[in-house]
């Protein structure tokens, strides 16, 4: 009885250890992720991205180009959102941090969506920003700010928040993410435009809503129409 108690407590225990955990720290200088898996026999696997030979490694794995471009925000959410994570920059694996510029035409917003595997931090180059986010359940509490030029705002990891632009002009953020891929879930792409789509008599149960109002929601938000 007391070893099987010993072991659940380990387990209990790794379990934690396991779902508090973010990006693994380093074990070398670098682990420049490799874009040609052709060479992948001869490259380690870490965090999800194969290591470039140490002795091929060059500056401009470290290098990314064009932040100070402006993205292209004539869409129906007016917003563009410039990433800078592993896949962009292959010098940023097992680091665990990211970078994104996120730009807002006038009244433009970035809608809500999580981040399951980094904590963000904004802050506003341009413009003003309304910005929010909901915790948890049971309380789904909302806390929201104004931002303007030169303020900074953190979103915690995995809770849903937002960006609108509240100016009359164009708005310009830009983000720091604890991860070197945070990956982002859009709720109202994932809930509505999933492929396949989610059974609408699941949704209308979930949000009350009737089912042409759901059908009607899962034509705006189907994969080729956004």
């Amino acid at each position: 009885m007391r070893k099987a108690y010993i072991v659940t407590v380990a387990l209990f225990a790794l379990a934690v250890s396991l779902a508090s955990a973010s990006d693994p720290d380093p074990l070398q200088d670098f682990c420049v992720a490799l874009k040609d898996y052709s060479d992948s026999k001869s490259a380690v696997f870490v965090n999800g991205k194969f290591c470039k030979d140490p002795k091929l490694v060059k500056p401009e794995d470290f290098f990314f180009k064009g932040l100070n471009i402006a993205g292209n925000t004539d869409n129906k959410v007016g917003s563009n959102v410039t990433t800078v994570n592993v896949d962009t920059l292959p010098g940023l694996n097992t680091l665990g941090i990211s970078l994104a510029r996120i730009d807002f035409a006038p009244y433009g917003e970035n809608p809500p969506h999580t981040h399951p595997r980094g904590t963000e931090i904004l802050v506003v180059l341009e413009g003003t920003l309304f910005v929010g986010f909901v915790t948890s359940n049971p309380d789904n509490r909302l806390f929201t700010k104004t931002l303007n030029k030169g303020d900074v705002f953190v979103f915690p990891v995995g809770l849903i928040h937002f960006q609108f632009n509240v100016g009359k002009t164009n708005a310009i953020a830009i983000s720091g993410l604890s991860s070197q891929n945070a990956g982002v879930i859009t709720i109202a792409d994932a809930v509505f435009g999933s492929n396949p789509p989610i059974n609408p008599n699941v949704l209308t149960k979930a949000f009350q809503l009737d089912k042409n109002v759901v059908e009607e929601l899962q034509k705006k938000f189907e994969v080729d129409n956004y």
